[in-house]
């Protein structure tokens, strides 16, 4: 069986995203990656080569201002030294954010991580979960609590520490690294298979 390498690339202000990340993590370590952290406001030579390398890259970053926090920004720009030769190309891709309001713009944030994982050529996945918490016998400790699609979204009062990342967007975060994880097993699967 393939043993996929998944890196997640992300940016944290306050703590909380990398609650989030090391989520991400344990969900994927459990589905039988290979995972590497990597924060992007201080990758070094050695974690780009971990990136390249890797079966899959998973996005994170706290939304600011209705998007990706600049440090995640700086980081993208970055990338372009990839995006020109296509280093990234059918990598598969997924990503998460946390923010203070239940929406906070986090789809925009998703959708910015979605854009630039297409201008790399690599393949989003989804979250790949119906809406939690969207009748009156629902719970607010459902997974994906506030029912984003296209990846995993927190939420966080701007008055809570890291220790307070609600425990049901932590475990949609461990949700999406399975998926992330075991997607990438499927995909290694069937470029071998083909010979491509």
């Amino acid at each position: 069986m393939t043993t996929p390498a998944v890196a997640i690339a992300y940016h944290s202000g306050y703590g909380h995203t990398t609650v989030l990340a090391e989520a991400v993590r344990g969900g994927a370590v459990e589905a039988g990656a290979v995972v590497h952290l990597i924060k992007v406001d201080e990758i070094t030579d050695e974690q780009w080569e971990l990136l390249d390398a890797s079966d899959a890259i998973v996005f994170g970053s706290p939304t600011y201002m209705g998007t990706a926090s600049g440090a995640f920004h700086q980081f993208a720009e970055t990338t372009s030294k990839r995006w020109s030769v296509h280093s990234w190309k059918d990598k598969l891709a997924a990503g998460f954010s946390n923010s203070g309001a239940k929406s906070g713009d986090k789809l925009h944030t998703l959708q910015y991580f979605s854009i630039l994982a297409a201008q790399h050529g690599m393949t989003w996945v989804n979250l790949g979960l119906h809406p939690g918490w969207n009748s009156s016998t629902a719970s607010e400790d459902d997974l994906n609590r506030l029912g984003f699609y296209l990846g995993a979204g927190a939420q966080t009062h701007t008055d809570h520490g890291p220790g307070e990342v609600h425990k049901a967007d932590i475990a949609t975060a461990e949700h999406l690294g399975r998926r992330i994880a075991e997607q990438a097993r499927i995909y290694a699967a069937g470029r071998a298979a083909v010979g491509a």
